[in-house]
């Protein structure tokens, strides 16, 4: 009954104000899109057509994208707090670093007419490679975990190409559950990570690296992690561990320095009513050694007590820079996921609205049309 009054009411031959416009939106879908060419169907056709809710389906679904929305956020600023403590740990690390460093390039001053015998300096036709592969504990932290494992098979691929045996020494849970599931690589030792690197995890590593050495089971020692560039940048890195440079130097597989001069700092400040983050650059002051300054043991002992110290100094620093790279992936992703977030509210509001928009016009046609046709 109600059909065949709707049509007797659009046939009718009525004045073209107010019902010509209700018959005109009669016609058209609660979801069809406006003409091809406009901005708002480029916008959303991609996204209207893909949705087919219920008012109620809908006001769930942004309901959910809301609570996800403040779990992402929350997650960003407290990825970021962290990194604030990964970089403050780092930084506070680095004056004994730098410290170190120097004692050895003194040391190394005074050795250079002698002939030294130090098992961790010792250079050998490489026959074997030990691959210290950092990786993080957790995900969610976009393509992080990934690209420090696509960069140890491509090395493992380039030892391949040159005919060395090698092993690995996995670090983190994500890199152990990578390595468990190919059997076919070799591992020495899976280690687990955590929230907050210390010495004692580092000295563990050093430890298991050092035997292999010293031993002659392995011939090198590189390190495998994600160095900590910026908030939006981290670069997965190859460092030569052993031998240790007697300088003190921190360097790359092709022997060249790549020791940091930098750090860069977060701290979150309030803007606009919401936690945001900025960035600090720091640089660090050492102070210079006496050039008269002289050492009471012998050089060698020295070397003997120190270098084991700078290897520990160096693998814990190596965790540091890739537990603040994995934090800064994370803050990213998080931040990433928020906008999306937002984004789809964004979107799902306007279907919403657009829908029950259209189903109180159907409601409003029906009554006029039922009016009409009574008269």
């Amino acid at each position: 009954m109600a059909s065949s009054n709707l049509t007797m009411w659009v046939s009718s031959k009525l004045s073209l104000s107010d019902t010509s416009s209700l018959s005109f939106h009669s016609s058209l879908s609660p979801f069809q899109l406006p003409p091809q060419n406009s901005p708002t169907a480029l916008k959303q056709s991609s996204i209207c057509p893909s949705i087919h809710c219920g008012l109620r389906e809908l006001r769930d679904r942004i309901g959910s994208v809301k609570n996800t929305q403040k779990i992402t956020e929350a997650m960003k600023l407290v990825a970021a707090a962290k990194v604030r403590r990964a970089q403050e740990a780092v930084v506070n690390g680095r004056p004994f670093s730098e410290t170190l460093v120097e004692v050895l390039y003194n040391i190394n001053e005074q050795l250079q007419t002698e002939d030294i015998d130090v098992p961790l300096t010792k250079t050998r036709p490489v026959k074997k490679v030990a691959l210290v592969v950092v990786s993080g504990d957790r995900g969610l932290c976009g393509p992080f975990n990934n690209t420090i494992i696509k960069k140890a098979e491509q090395r493992i691929a380039e030892l391949k190409d040159l005919g060395l045996e090698y092993t690995v020494i996995s670090v983190g849970k994500k890199g152990n559950s990578y390595f468990i599931r190919r059997p076919f690589i070799p591992v020495d030792k899976f280690l687990d990570g955590s929230s907050l690197p210390t010495a004692k995890e580092a000295q563990a590593i050093a430890d298991d690296t050092f035997s292999l050495f010293v031993s002659e089971e392995v011939d090198k020692v590189e390190l495998l992690y994600t160095k900590f560039v910026s908030l939006v940048k981290s670069e997965p890195v190859i460092h030569t561990l052993l031998p240790l440079s007697p300088k003190g130097e921190i360097c790359d597989i092709n022997g060249n320095c790549v020791d940091a001069a930098e750090d860069e700092l977060f701290r979150l400040t309030t803007k606009e009513g919401k936690l945001t983050v900025e960035r600090d650059v720091v640089m660090t002051q050492t102070k210079e050694f006496s050039p008269i300054l002289q050492f009471e043991q012998d050089p060698v002992q020295i070397l003997d007590a120190l270098l084991p110290l700078y290897l520990n100094s160096q693998i814990l620093r190596a965790l540091q820079e890739s537990l603040a790279s994995e934090l800064a992936a994370r803050m990213s992703a998080m931040s990433n996921a928020t906008d999306n977030a937002i984004e789809l509210k964004k979107t799902l509001s306007i279907i919403y609205n657009r829908e029950r928009q259209a189903k109180i016009t159907g409601e409003i046609l029906e009554i006029v049309a039922g009016a009409n046709a009574l008269v």
